[in-house]
């Protein structure tokens, strides 16, 4: 579960009586693209015939670009989930990752589910290589948009607990 009980308004959208801007909506649907598409790999070395984490990770993007209607991203980003399902390991994070970005159009909150995952991917195979994660989270923080870079920032502290503390370990 990484979605919080109490909402941050400033993830909530103006139209949904929040603070979030449509174009800082946007940056955040690019940068858990970006976070993700780090990571496909992994998955795509053990599912090489699979596209749906990587048709999820354009959708995010084609969403974020006005080409693609939210529910369309968010079905595809399903699709990624489902392929993840049957996996263990840093092949089954990266392909949630995937999904999860493809669904931040739906929940801003989705920004962090793909980061998360995508860290966990990075951890490896036993999920406890935490200077990989480190250097994850890093580079991920590094791509992260100047106007966006104080919210992601604090979001991340305000939910690593329900992401799995990937954030500060």
């Amino acid at each position: 579960m990484i979605l919080p009980e109490v909402r941050d308004p400033r993830m909530i959208t103006i139209r949904r009586g929040g603070s979030l801007t449509d174009a800082d909506h946007r940056l955040l649907a690019l940068w858990a693209a970006d976070c993700a598409e780090h990571v496909l790999p992994y998955f795509e070395s053990a599912c090489p015939e699979d596209e749906r984490p990587r048709s999820a990770i354009a959708a995010a993007r084609a969403w974020a670009a006005g080409e693609m209607p939210m529910m369309e991203a968010r079905a595809l980003g399903g699709h990624a989930m489902g392929a993840a399902r049957s996996l263990r390991g840093l092949a089954r994070f990266a392909a949630y990752a995937a999904g999860q970005a493809a669904c931040v159009g739906h929940v801003a909150e989705h920004d962090l589910g793909a980061a998360a995952y995508a860290i966990k991917a990075a951890r490896g195979r036993s999920g406890n290589d935490l200077a990989a994660g480190r250097a994850e989270r890093d580079w991920q923080r590094e791509q992260l948009p100047t106007d966006v870079r104080e919210l992601v920032l604090d979001d991340q502290a305000r939910r690593d607990a329900i992401c799995w503390f990937v954030f500060s370990a």
